[in-house]
């Protein structure tokens, strides 16, 4: 078996062995722009010395990250290029391929912040007639933040239980190095449906919020299809992205609280209306028992009135049938006579020889009509 030292390479071979191990060598790289020269494919082509001893390195940008973090390489600038080396196999030149560029030194970043802010606003990126109103009683957000840390939960939980749909997109937010994944998240949330789009992170330094003053992220949120709330943290330098959004506010929570209010405020009114709608129908409830109440002793009191009436008048038909009672006028000497059952009441009733039932207190007696007169 032949050691590695006995294995015979190719040329292309060995470099790309090289650029293997090379590949692994991240590293990010502080040094002053020197030659820079920008090639018609797009690619930038610079060199990177020391400041100390002017030692250099030769570094490529290429078109798309070059474009991508809106940064212009100038003779002279202090940067910081994240990367790794890699060696050209047909010159065999040695250089740092820069995946990230960005200003080092918070001067250096002033003032290309001022430089930028300065022009969007001449272009009324900014402009207050362009914000759009927050909805009320939307249901479906759209989320860009890390999902490291205390952000989201801090969202979320103020958020509360109004039944909102989250779609949620997590992507870096320190650094330049985040642009990228910022830009994806922007850019899919774009496509998706939703009636707000919350983008967020905590605090930080100038040189860790530069991705939100890249400027073809805030060219994303200033043409976003739906409002924009951005909850990027207290800053004095406010971040472009924030000044592009729709709303900017200063945390998570009150993002969320914004969200909410308009369920909270209807929340609110329902329980208002339910209490007064509770108290008018006890009082309705009251006012019926009331008048049951009055009622009840209205027909009380004439139904005894009613009675008395009546009692009074039974005692009066009862006075009257018994003072004309036949018994009675018996008892008191008087006869009924009868003749073939009917009463007689006239001598013309009854004929000679006809027999007479006439009753008495005590009994009937029966005679014959032997005269009339």
């Amino acid at each position: 078996m032949e050691t590695p030292s006995e294995i015979i390479f190719s040329i292309s071979e060995f470099i790309e062995l090289l650029n293997i191990g090379l590949k692994k060598s991240k590293a990010k790289i502080i040094g002053e722009v020197g030659r820079v020269d920008f090639a018609a494919s797009g690619h930038v082509y610079f060199s990177l010395k020391d400041e100390k001893n002017g030692e250099m390195i030769n570094c490529i940008c290429w078109k798309s990250k070059y474009n991508l973090y809106g940064i212009k390489l100038e003779e002279g600038s202090k940067i910081i290029a994240t990367g790794n080396p890699e060696i050209y196999p047909l010159s065999g030149k040695l250089s740092f391929i820069a995946d990230v560029i960005e200003y080092a030194g918070e001067g250096t970043l002033q003032k290309e912040y001022e430089k930028l802010k300065k022009k969007l606003e001449e272009e009324g990126i900014f402009a207050p007639e362009k914000k759009r109103e927050i909805p009320k009683y939307l249901r479906k957000i759209g989320l860009i933040t890390s999902k490291q840390g205390a952000v989201m939960a801090d969202f979320l939980t103020n958020l509360g239980k109004y039944g909102f749909h989250v779609k949620m997109i997590d992507s870096r937010v320190e650094g330049q190095g985040s642009v990228e994944d910022l830009l994806s998240a922007v850019r899919t949330l774009k496509k998706q449906d939703i009636e707000v789009l919350v983008i967020m992170r905590g605090g930080g330094s100038l040189e860790s919020m530069m991705a939100f003053n890249n400027e073809l992220l805030v060219r994303e949120i200033a043409g976003f299809n739906v409002p924009v709330i951005a909850a990027i943290g207290h800053h004095k330098d406010v971040p472009l992205v924030a000044l592009a959004a729709d709303l900017a506010v200063s945390t998570p929570s009150i993002a969320a609280t914004t969200l909410t209010e308009p369920w909270r405020q209807i929340d609110l009114l329902v329980e208002t209306a339910l209490k007064v709608s509770l108290q008018r129908l006890d009082n309705i409830i009251q006012n019926v028992k009331m008048g049951l109440e009055s009622s009840w002793k209205q027909s009380v009191s004439g139904f005894k009135s009613l009675l008395s009436s009546i009692s009074q008048q039974l005692e009066h038909s009862s006075k009257i049938i018994y003072s004309n009672n036949p018994e009675r006028q018996l008892k008191l000497g008087y006869s009924i006579a009868r003749c073939q059952g009917k009463i007689v009441r006239s001598v013309k009733d009854v004929k000679l020889k006809d027999n007479l039932e006439i009753r008495v207190v005590d009994g009937t007696i029966v005679s014959e009509v032997k005269e009339i007169k």
